[in-house]
């Protein structure tokens, strides 16, 4: 009997991991409901609450061994759909709705390309890097509204970044990382309080410029890439 209620237990926590890592697609909606009303600020802090609990779920999964109690759930599926939503789509939506593109078009270049990336079996290398530019597309649309950036620096920046994901570079995972690991997890926890305290007090906070701040982290992740990451070469497919 208490082996059995352990088991009911363990699958219940599992089923509760799938529905917080769900629970990401919906706070991507309520950035976009919030951004149709012209709430961009809140909408920015929606897409950081989406990205904070993806930053989390993986690990959470890992400790619970959902794919042990719930095998016939695929939750890297889940959390592909919920990414893609959060990391693509409503970022893509917040760039034209904000006016930091000129033209809606430019919104479809990380769409197509995160398409393409999300649909690599090689999106993820071996040893625990992203592969490719991985579609932060939220972080870039929230810095194109926070900063004083015109519209022709985002496009260029959606341009180069959309290509970067066909690029083979290696970027970091930080819940797989071995080396550095709480540095970067707790660099990214300080870059989402960072940000979302400029985003929430503008005013209040504008002295301390830590929009521009935050920066530093993204800086940090990109430099930290190139060390530990390098190019990864792609698996060609069978003639």
């Amino acid at each position: 009997m208490g082996d059995e209620l352990e088991q009911r237990g363990s699958r219940s926590l599992a089923w509760a991991v799938h529905a917080f890592t769900a629970s990401g697609a919906v706070a991507a909606l309520l950035a976009v409901l919030a951004a149709a009303r012209g709430d961009f600020q809140a909408s920015a802090l929606w897409m950081l609450v989406s990205l904070s609990i993806d930053a989390v779920d993986g690990s959470l999964a890992r400790k619970v061994g959902v794919s042990v109690w719930l095998p016939d759930f695929d939750g890297r599926r889940l959390d592909d759909i919920v990414d893609f939503l959060g990391y693509v789509f409503v970022p893509a939506l917040f760039l034209v709705w904000t006016d930091s593109i000129p033209h809606w078009g430019f919104a479809a270049l990380p769409i197509l390309a995160s398409a393409y990336g999300f649909s690599q079996g090689d999106a993820k290398s071996d040893d625990h890097f992203f592969v490719g530019f991985p579609s932060y597309w939220n972080v870039v649309a929230i810095y194109a509204w926070a900063l004083p950036i015109s519209q022709a620096v985002t496009v260029g920046w959606l341009i180069f970044l959309s290509i970067a994901v066909f690029v083979p570079l290696k970027y970091l995972y930080p819940s797989h990382m071995r080396y550095l690991f709480w540095t970067t997890n707790l660099g990214a926890g300080a870059w989402t309080c960072v940000v979302a305290a400029g985003i929430a007090w503008p005013e209040k906070l504008a002295h301390l410029h830590l929009i521009e701040l935050s920066l530093l982290y993204p800086a940090y992740y990109i430099a930290v890439s190139l060390w530990l990451g390098g190019m990864q070469r792609r698996a060609r497919g069978k003639a």
